[in-house]
């Protein structure tokens, strides 16, 4: 497939976009969480919150994909934005009458994730239509950067925001956010991937099966598909329980909670930048597998500091922060090595799996974590992801990823398209 000298117009026009959205709905994502953590101060609630809102995700995400590849993935993106606003409705109407109950907030974020299943791999899939392949690791760093510009804007502003606003008038400003998305992305032109003449004619469990089928036979990415799931088994909970270091286990407020997010926000744009402008080493499992080393340690060291250590834990937010963009590099290589036209089940699978990994961490993290000490499961879990990375880098099959590529890898029974 030949790509227009005019990506980079497309690539970032859309990015912009979704960048603005990200930033109103992580505000509206904090003033929750905020809302929750002052409500009721408990990690299991917390866990729980982060539960429902990646559920959807865990179990739509296999069949979400076939989707995705049969329609337009245009008007996906569309539709899951003004989904994901219309959630927001909901909550703002009930807010308008009284304190949402905190049943209802668990249910607008199980409302708001079902778009987030339509819109992640739609964007994903996207992506490599529009991008040129030896670019696709840096627009990964790029993608990560918008990601973190919005990590790192919406606790702030959610905090000042939380505290001045009503939820109604927060959830008007992620309907503005979503409606410029979705303008942006409107007037775009998409290509489409190659179509065969079956698709969209096999039954639809078929086209799922295919879909696994074209990870499964690629050895070293259903690895690195297994040793992502373990790895968001554990480090999910963690960061669903940023708040509560914050402001149980150091004593502070929302303010402090919203440092320590921004921190990491920080953090995260300069690795963004950084991954986007240099794109990682030659071998990018070691590229991947050290920032995993890097997330690791810090969760380790946050869970060593005294309860007056929050500077402390504030600087290795920042040193996470740097560390999570790297992991871009493992949807770069799925975007390399299979066909567009398959892209979307794949990743809907990947996505699904390790959405899946997270509702069991978060159950078990919020579990221990209120026995042992949230710090302890930060300790614990840094320990975990250390070992994780570890494994990942001594399997044959994933570091052979770096030695062979093979883009373009069908699903079986799917022909190539003609020229």
């Amino acid at each position: 497939m030949t790509l227009s000298n005019s990506w980079r117009r497309r690539y970032f026009t859309i990015l912009s976009g979704q960048a603005i959205s990200m930033v109103t709905s992580g505000v509206l994502q904090m003033a929750l969480i905020f809302y929750l953590t002052e409500k009721t101060g408990s990690a299991l609630v917390l866990s729980m919150a982060t539960f429902f809102g990646f559920l959807p995700q865990a179990l739509l995400g296999p069949f979400i994909g076939v989707w995705v590849d049969r329609w337009s993935r245009k008007a996906i993106m569309i539709g899951a934005d003004l989904f994901i606003a219309l959630a927001g409705v909901v909550l703002a109407v009930v807010a308008l009458r009284a304190e949402p109950p905190i049943w209802v907030v668990f249910g607008i974020l199980f409302l708001r994730s079902i778009g987030a299943a339509f819109h992640s791999p739609a964007m994903s899939a996207v992506t490599p239509l529009i991008v040129p392949e030896d670019q696709l690791t840096k627009c990964a760093g790029y993608s990560s950067s918008a990601q973190s510009i919005s990590f790192l804007v919406s606790p702030a502003l959610g905090a000042v925001l939380y505290s001045r606003w009503p939820i109604s008038a927060i959830v008007g400003l992620d309907v503005i956010g979503a409606i410029i998305a979705v303008f942006f992305v409107a007037f775009i032109a998409i290509p489409k991937p190659p179509r065969s003449a079956q698709v969209g004619q096999e039954s639809f469990f078929t086209e799922l099966k295919n879909g696994y089928l074209a990870i499964r036979d690629d050895k070293g990415l259903f690895q690195l598909l297994w040793v992502g799931t373990l790895y968001m088994l554990v480090f999910m909970p963690i960061s669903a329980l940023f708040p509560l270091m914050s402001m149980g286990y150091f004593g502070g407020t929302t303010t402090h909670a919203a440092i320590a997010e921004t921190a990491f926000s920080a953090g995260a744009l300069v690795g963004g930048l950084v991954l986007g402008l240099w794109g990682g080493f030659k071998r990018r499992i070691l590229t991947l597998g050290l920032s995993v080393i890097l997330m690791g340690a810090g969760f380790a060291a946050s869970g060593l500091l005294p309860t007056w250590g929050f500077v402390g834990f504030a600087v290795l937010c920042v040193v996470m922060g740097f560390a999570a963009p790297f992991h871009g590099v493992q949807i770069a290589i799925f975007q390399e090595r299979i066909a567009p036209e398959c892209l979307g089940r794949v990743l809907s699978l990947s996505m699904s799996m390790m959405s899946l990994a997270m509702p069991i961490g978060l159950i078990l993290a919020g579990a221990f974590a209120e026995v042992i000490g949230v710090h302890t499961w930060f300790l614990i879990s840094g320990i975990l992801v250390i070992l994780i990375s570890l494994l990942m880098m001594s399997l044959p099959a994933i570091r052979a990823l770096d030695d062979k590529r093979a883009p373009g890898v069908l699903a079986p029974g799917v022909p190539e398209a003609a020229e």
